[in-house]
């Protein structure tokens, strides 16, 4: 019988598997607006105490769509803008290594054998943003030529926002649906799992986005308020790795630092940078991180370099992702085996 019942639950994630695989051009929409339900039900929930769930979920439905049209038509634009500035300005940087940097190397640490052809670097890069914009023209142009690849791009998107409200009105009623279906034997470990997933991917999706979120404005205005041209571009790539503890900080001090001495060419420029990144520190050790996400995660900064060179080195960008949510769970699932084999007869002989 159970070995029956194990090739049975073998064949099911065999079929489920196997479906979602075929079905992943369709997918998503719904996955994202799942992502979005999830992290928006909580506050559904607060407010359902005082209102009714209904006006609880357009209210917000109303936020998680303002903020992503924000995100959309200012913010990233914003982004895209600095970042054709930066590449424009490539050749000052390759100036300022081989004029300041490299002469300072050589002259003070006797380091020799540092000479590079920065003609040909900049011919280089040059070729490869030209191609790269040719490919990107290519794309967009195949892309319009296609007439349901388009409609297709359409419907996703506005299938989300749709989604997204329709989830988040029966998110409770899909978890108890869901643990419903639970075999009963074995239903108060699962949902006790459940529970602690929840609470450990709660605290980083929800918790950690807006951690980085805060971050990468407490960076941006700081370096704007010191006159950094690229300030909102270092400042959200500061406030983006720094899901990985101290990357954030170790990156924005260095590109920070390095796009200072560019533009101001003075070395006591790089003073307000340790400021804006100290501050930054301090916020996040001391505010954003014990008020918004706490201990729930439980990583050790190790586990957590590990699990995202892991998630990259496997499955790429995606894998980078999804690397700490994953490995959070992995680390529930590991913290119950370990209680059970304390508990079992094995353990206690």
């Amino acid at each position: 019988m159970t070995e029956s019942r194990s090739l049975i639950l073998l064949a099911g994630g065999l079929c489920i598997g196997g479906l979602v695989y075929l079905l992943s051009p369709v997918l998503m929409p719904f996955l994202v607006a799942t992502l979005l339900a999830y992290i928006g039900d909580p506050l559904v929930d607060k407010l359902e105490e005082k209102i009714p769930r209904g006006i609880s979920v357009l209210i917000v439905f109303l936020i998680i769509t303002m903020f992503l049209l924000t995100l959309l038509f200012i913010l990233l634009p914003m982004i895209e803008r600095q970042l054709s500035n930066f590449v424009l300005a490539i050749p000052k940087y390759l100036d300022w290594i081989q004029n300041i940097v490299l002469p300072w190397f050589i002259s003070n640490l006797g380091i020799s054998g540092l000479e590079l052809d920065f003609a040909e670097i900049k011919t280089t890069i040059k070729d490869h943003w030209t191609k790269a914009g040719g490919v990107a023209a290519g794309l967009v142009g195949t892309v319009s030529k296609s007439g349901m690849a388009i409609i297709g791009w359409v419907i996703n998107i506005a299938l989300i926002p749709v989604l997204t409200f329709y989830m988040l009105r029966d998110w409770d009623i899909l978890k108890e649906r869901i643990l419903e279906l639970m075999p009963r034997k074995s239903q108060a470990s699962v949902i006790e799992i459940v529970r602690d997933s929840d609470s450990v991917l709660s605290a980083f999706l929800r918790g950690q986005l807006m951690v980085m979120f805060a971050l990468g404005t407490i960076y941006s205005i700081g370096l704007w308020m010191i006159g950094l041209d690229f300030s909102l571009l270092i400042g959200m790539l500061a406030g983006i790795v720094s899901f990985v503890p101290y990357l954030g900080f170790i990156v924005g001090i260095i590109v920070a630092g390095v796009a200072v001495m560019v533009q101001f060419q003075d070395v006591y420029q790089l003073l307000p940078v340790f400021l804006v990144f100290g501050v930054g520190q301090i916020f996040e050790s001391f505010l954003l991180t014990p008020l918004l996400v706490g201990d729930k995660i439980g990583l050790h900064p190790v586990a957590v370099i590990f699990a995202v060179m892991a998630g990259g080195q496997l499955f790429g960008f995606f894998g980078i992702l999804l690397a700490l949510p994953v490995a959070a769970v992995v680390m529930v699932l590991v913290r119950h085996a370990h209680e059970r084999y304390l508990q079992s007869q094995l353990y206690t002989g």
